[in-house]
């Protein structure tokens, strides 16, 4: 599951039940390529899950595995 929440916040929790909050502001903030689509809100708020990737209209998507590793680690990870 994926909810964004304000702040270019999302709550993600997986199928084995790790869950927490990826903080993406301040990777927005840098010179993100193909996801600076993002810093608009309401496209931030469009997320979905898509074969078990965080996922946003217009084919883009975060690797699940670094994000699982970072969440079983610490409750919130920090994209930079």
């Amino acid at each position: 599951d994926v909810k964004a929440l304000p702040a270019y916040k999302i709550f993600v929790k997986f199928a084995d039940g790790t869950e927490g909050w990826v903080d993406m502001l301040a990777f927005l903030e840098r010179d993100c390529g193909v996801f600076k689509v993002l810093r608009d809100v309401e496209r931030f708020n469009a997320v979905f899950v898509e074969h078990g990737a965080v996922a946003w209209p217009g084919e883009l998507d975060l690797a699940p595995d670094k994000m699982h590793d970072q969440l079983q680690c610490s409750d919130v990870y920090v994209m930079s």
